[in-house]
């Protein structure tokens, strides 16, 4: 075939069949995709350890230097204005889905229109603007292999976008699953609605997103009513799309700029917030659980031990905190942060506890998400990619971000690791591709 887009495309295809597939780049436009089935076991039951090496390159910034798009009227053609406006909207969403994306789109005349409040292409002008451009970023020997996205209950054409957009996960928290408390935290707005919200992520699953995050905020509600709700929404999403949640959050109602947490009287306690989360771990076994820089230090290396399998660290929750500092006066964060570290410090601290700190984004970018990831999760055939790719990506972190000490500690981790990849075939293209990240190549993955 002669784009990544294809080589993904029947990527997927054999892993929803169940086969082993590898990409490799032979040339300009050209690349060479193996599927493999093993010799007298069915496809869908071919052993995940039998999987071939597989190299794929960074995606270039997809913008074409110098292509630029003018757009003078906000119809296409001079008949039926209705129309007109149809097969316009039409070739702007045409446009966001290219191979080469235009460097500049210019809008004059009437066309200017179709970026105002209200345009029904204002969407995808967005869509264009910030996801291609997030996945565009390139710094040192890295850039964004993942997007997650957290916005507010949508309509499933909107989840459609999303998806074909290439976002990851989507995140929406209930916040809480009472209704008439859920009513009085929110009285106006477009959260207000109830039912909206709550159907969300069913709305987002028929729109073709297949990986979504679920979570409340407790301390909103009595925790059992929440922790009930959680459950029968996963069990729900099960029952009716055949996966339930990719993820689940379980934050702690914080201190904020106007709020002061210790006015909610069903605030949960730290003994009690890790029962919470081991009750999880035990009752959703196959989801991630993730916990924020909301925790402190001493709370997040507990529920670590509970089940929490995805932390962050160096989190900025105000509104370009990420850029510089705001001052006191100034602050917008979205609630107050506990656990302040770098990200190194998390990863350094990780390193101390034995764990393996993993940036890996393989199943997503390899087709394996939703039910398909499922069922190697529940096999425990997912162990063959985890651990490896685990080992990969924490060896590009050692060597483009790293401090000195967190380095020499990584790279004793990752000799102790490697040793113990079960599969020797694996283990073999594991250390090659080691090698070859610390000679400057990047983006391996099984």
């Amino acid at each position: 075939v002669d784009n990544e887009i294809a080589v993904q495309n029947l990527q997927k295809f054999a892993s929803q069949k169940g086969l082993q597939a590898a990409g490799e780049k032979k040339g300009e436009k050209e690349y060479e995709v193996t599927i493999q089935v093993a010799v007298g076991i069915p496809a869908a039951s071919a052993p995940a350890e039998e999987a071939e090496e597989e190299e794929i390159s960074c995606s270039p910034d997809a913008r074409k230097k110098g292509l630029v798009v003018v757009l003078s009227a906000n119809v296409m053609g001079g008949g039926e204005e209705k129309l007109g406006k149809a097969l316009m909207k039409a070739f702007v969403f045409a446009l966001t889905k290219q191979d080469a994306l235009p460097e500049t789109v210019m809008c004059y005349n009437s066309g200017a229109y179709l970026t105002c409040e209200g345009s029904d292409s204002l969407e995808d002008f967005k869509a264009l603007e910030s996801i291609e451009t997030i996945y565009s970023i390139r710094h040192k020997n890295g850039s964004i292999r993942r997007v997650n996205v957290n916005i507010a209950a949508t309509e499933k054409e909107n989840y459609r976008k999303l998806k074909e957009a290439g976002i990851g996960t989507y995140i929406l928290f209930q916040e809480t699953y009472h209704r008439e408390n859920y009513e009085k935290l929110h009285p106006a707005g477009p959260k207000h609605d109830y039912a909206y919200h709550t159907e969300a992520m069913d709305r987002a699953m028929e729109g073709g997103i297949d990986d979504v995050g679920i979570g409340v905020l407790f301390g909103l509600n009595g925790y059992r009513y929440d922790f009930t709700g959680l459950l029968m929404h996963a069990e729900h999403l099960e029952a009716a799309f055949g996966v339930g949640p990719h993820t689940i959050s379980v934050p702690r109602i914080r201190n904020a700029d106007d709020i002061d947490a210790s006015g909610f009287q069903d605030g949960v306690p730290d003994d009690l917030f890790a029962k919470i989360v081991a009750v999880l771990r035990i009752a959703v076994p196959y989801t991630g659980m993730i916990i924020s820089t909301r925790e402190s230090k001493n709370v997040r290396e507990k529920v670590l031990e509970l089940g929490i399998s995805q932390i962050s660290g160096g989190s900025r929750t105000s509104v370009g905190g990420y850029a510089e500092e705001e001052p006191k006066e100034e602050n917008s964060a979205q609630f107050e942060v506990s656990d302040r570290r770098t990200l190194d410090q998390v990863v350094n601290w990780l390193l101390d506890l034995h764990y393996i700190p993993s940036f890996c984004t393989a199943c997503y970018r390899e087709g394996r998400t939703g039910d398909r990831f499922m069922k190697l999760v529940k096999s425990g055939q997912i162990a063959n990619c985890c651990q490896p790719n685990a080992l990969m990506t924490l060896k590009e972190y050692l060597e483009d971000y790293a401090s000195e000490d967190t380095r020499r500690k990584g790279e004793a981790l990752i000799a102790r690791e490697l040793g113990r990849v079960e599969s020797g075939k694996i283990r073999a293209i594991a250390a090659r591709n080691l090698e070859e990240i610390a000679h400057g190549k990047r983006d391996f993955r099984f």
